[in-house]
């Protein structure tokens, strides 16, 4: 495998769980907000 190719494979995975825990923690937070207004638990 060409050492370019082996690279990009090993460095697009901190990208992809970087997207990953992004979109899971700007959910959280809108949720957080959202019951906060609310003034209910969010559990």
């Amino acid at each position: 495998m060409d050492i370019f190719w082996l690279t990009v494979y090993v460095l697009v995975w901190p990208v992809i769980v970087a997207g990953t825990l992004f979109v899971i923690v700007r959910a959280f937070l809108r949720e957080w907000r959202q019951a906060r207004a609310e003034d209910r638990s969010l559990v």
